[in-house]
């Protein structure tokens, strides 16, 4: 048995998340469902860096799975590719050591979150952002994200359905808001992520940026560690995971 470790990116439009659920397909579902045909119906399970929700994206998710099959590693992209969706791709594939894990090796991972920032929204681009009419003041959401960087309890910004029982302290390396042509993007980098704490950290970001709140109220939230005390949670398609790091 050998391990192969690969980079996945999926639009993740029509389906129910990541992981396996036994209502809705998911792209944990299809990778299997792959592999399964390339082993002749032998269940192959993938394991990933981390969960992905409903309708959210991913350029660069990383998996891993064991093998037996003695494929050169220059072919296993194309022949686990032509048996996918046409809405996954595997960028990269390599071997990798029995020790290595997508999901506890990861040091880090990068999430983008798009929004399209215009007075109509953009018909085809409706999947993968989230539509703002009213004005945001950019400067106001800069300076609140950088009251988000460092080491915090995410406690308020983690949605109560978790299933992480331990500790929600968290660090953010970077938090940055920047704005390209009409989409304005939220760009984070952390040791890790709650569940749906970056959708939450986009809806309060855009709530000080339509001056609902201050920048300063961030350093207030975070010391409440109530989920009540932030902003909605911004919907699915505009968020994708960018990148993960080990």
């Amino acid at each position: 048995m050998i391990r192969i470790r690969m980079v996945i990116r999926y639009d993740g439009t029509n389906y129910a998340g990541y992981q396996v659920q036994p209502n809705g397909n998911t792209i944990q579902a299809e990778l299997e469902k792959a592999l399964r045909k390339m082993h002749k119906g032998e269940q192959v399970k993938v394991v990933a860096s981390g969960r992905t929700d409903a309708r959210v994206h991913a350029v660069g998710q990383v998996i891993h799975f064991e093998t037996p099959l003695h494929i050169p590693m220059a072919n296993w992209k194309r022949a686990l590719g032509s048996l996918l969706p046409d809405d996954i791709q595997v960028v990269s594939a390599d071997q990798v050591s029995e020790e290595f894990h997508a999901r506890y090796d990861a040091k880090g991972k990068e999430y983008r979150y798009y929004v399209h920032h215009a007075h109509e929204p953009d018909l085809f681009r409706r999947h993968y952002t989230h539509h703002v009419r009213a004005e945001l003041d950019i400067v106001r959401m800069k300076e609140a994200c950088s009251h988000l960087e460092g080491e915090h309890d995410f406690t308020s910004f983690c949605s109560p359905k978790t299933d992480i029982k331990g500790t929600k302290v968290r660090t953010i390396y970077k938090a940055e808001v920047t704005k390209e042509g009409n989409d304005i993007v939220f760009i984070f980098r952390g040791s890790g992520f709650l569940y749906n704490m970056v959708r939450i950290l986009v809806g309060t970001l855009l709530e000080i940026g339509r001056n609902e709140r201050n920048p300063e109220d961030i350093k207030r939230i975070i010391e409440a560690e109530d989920r009540n005390e932030a902003g909605k949670t911004a919907p699915p398609q505009g968020l994708f995971l960018w990148e993960v790091f080990y």
